[in-house]
């Protein structure tokens, strides 16, 4: 890389295998050819619901950390933008999330995101939010151009990622954090890429956990044992393959 590579360039080429294992794992697959069974599918909006509200809630902080007025209005608008999709998305299929609680993949990433937010650097936390707007519209953007939306059963989640509104602000977002890396200091951009990594793999591990059903360890009161839906289901599936 030379020094004037853009930020996004060089963090969308460093995540290229994390992207790949992405665009390769079952739980897309499946949504792509419609075989996702729906209570998986309902299992990942579950958890997503929970998501998207802390993701606000970091888009928020954002917010309040940037200092140029066009980036405080532009995450701002994203924070309530999240929580307005959720409601959207989700009011028809999970309804009673909140009876719910997230599972240890979403509230990890959840306490990345506020664990960088706490930090205090803007252009690090900015890093951290972009791998959520970049990776779903890149997967938005594939799935739309592929698949035969009409009579498909996941549509709508489609063509959400794909609106071309969602790529707009997008390329909103990477714009403001190469202009954030441009202007910071060599250390400042390593930590940024740091976030924008580590944000990728949580997107990896989302879905994973989502075609896995992880949830919390469930303990036995009468002998200490834990076993959770996540292990269960793995072992079923290694005694399936012998």
């Amino acid at each position: 890389m030379t020094d004037s590579s853009l930020f996004t360039d060089e963090a969308w080429a460093a995540t290229a295998e994390i992207r790949a294992a992405i665009d390769q794992h079952p739980f897309l697959g499946s949504l792509r050819s419609g075989s996702l069974p729906r209570t998986t599918f309902l299992e990942y909006l579950t958890q997503d619901s929970h998501y998207l509200i802390g993701y606000a809630r970091a888009l928020a902080s954002c917010a309040a950390q940037a200092v140029e007025g066009d980036e405080i209005a532009f995450w701002a608008s994203s924070a309530r933008d999240a929580v307005v999709v959720e409601r959207a998305l989700h009011a028809n299929f999970v309804p009673d999330a909140g009876a719910t609680d997230p599972s240890p993949t979403c509230a990890a990433y959840l306490s990345f995101l506020f664990a960088v937010s706490g930090q205090g650097s803007y252009p690090v936390l900015a890093a951290a939010l972009l791998p959520c707007f970049w990776i779903y519209q890149d997967v938005g953007r594939r799935l739309t151009a592929e698949v035969q939306v009409t009579g498909h059963p996941y549509a709508e989640w489609i063509a959400t990622y794909g609106d071309p509104e969602f790529a707009l602000a997008t390329s909103l977002a990477k714009s403001i954090v190469d202009g954030l890396a441009e202007a910071g200091s060599v250390g400042l951009r390593r930590r940024m890429h740091a976030a924008f990594r580590d944000a990728a793999r949580y997107e990896w591990m989302f879905f994973d956990a989502a075609w896995r059903g992880e949830a919390w360890p469930l303990f036995e009161p009468a002998n200490g044992s834990a076993t959770s839906t996540a292990t269960r289901k793995d072992t079923s599936e290694a005694d399936n393959h012998g």
